[in-house]
């Protein structure tokens, strides 16, 4: 178990692969810790260093007291990546994690050479509809929203599965600070002029049944950048990266090799 400790958080992560390898980072969505990413690491092609990491406040990173902003979000992985040595990554973002790669390729670009945006946009929601939310999690938990927020992530079909309540065993078990937390960070950002401004290869990854952020939302925000690429995921939600892994692993890996972060 490999734990960072950056002064005044610790964060969770893995270090997998070749050590020498190019390096690719994953960024995970709220309520979600870096197993998220487990169905497509075996599906990545050889050679790559993979580390994930768990966000503040969630899976076995520290929780310190909400409210977060996403600077702060950026400035954990930020660290995180200077403390291990990583430059020129492929960073791999879905929702929140897609909001903290846009950040991140913003105020480091020596971090990161290319972008996956999965499931995630340059604005996600309103104010208000984040501060209700808030509001709903610190009077009941998240048990209170666990079930809308379910619907909102997985397809009618994968709901029907065993797999189904191990994830919404992963997010009710998150810390309300952390979730609360990282929903004020996501209330509080708007990167579209930022996000317009990167020159770098980028893409796009939507899933039709995706209740959170919609595929109009995703292409929208991944048209920004010049040059970049958008793929939809057809019969799958929020994070298609678990109903959907074969699918998807084959876009990112047709992304990887095509920007030349690994050979063919």
């Amino acid at each position: 178990m490999k734990i960072a400790n950056l002064d005044d958080i610790k964060l969770h992560y893995t270090d997998e692969g070749d050590p020498n390898g190019a390096p690719i980072v994953f960024s995970n969505s709220l309520g979600t810790d870096l197993r998220l990413w487990d169905k497509i690491v075996p599906l990545l092609p050889a050679g790559l260093r993979i580390i994930r990491y768990d966000k503040r406040g969630h899976g076995l990173s520290e929780a310190t007291p909400a409210p977060y902003k996403m600077g702060t979000l950026v400035s954990d992985v930020e660290r995180l990546m200077d403390h291990l040595g990583v430059k020129d990554a492929l960073f791999v973002g879905l929702s929140i994690g897609g909001m903290i790669a846009q950040g991140l390729c913003v105020k480091r670009p020596d971090l990161v050479r290319a972008v996956v945006i999965s499931n995630s946009g340059a604005k996600i929601g309103t104010a208000e509809m984040w501060a209700d939310r808030i509001a709903a999690v610190n009077r009941g938990g998240i048990e209170a929203l666990a079930d809308s927020i379910m619907e909102r992530w997985f397809s009618k079909p994968f709901r029907q599965t065993d797999e189904f309540h191990a994830w919404r065993n992963m997010l009710v078990r998150q810390t309300v600070a952390g979730y609360t937390g990282c929903g004020a960070a996501i209330s509080g950002t708007d990167f579209y002029t930022p996000t317009a401004g990167l020159r770098i290869p980028a893409l796009g990854i939507a899933g039709t049944e995706d209740g959170s952020t919609p595929p109009d939302l995703v292409r929208e925000t991944v048209d920004l950048i010049p040059g970049s690429r958008f793929a939809l995921i057809r019969g799958a939600g929020h994070l298609p990266c678990v109903e959907k892994p074969e699918e998807y692993a084959q876009i990112l890996n047709d992304f990887i090799t095509g920007t030349g972060h690994v050979e063919a």
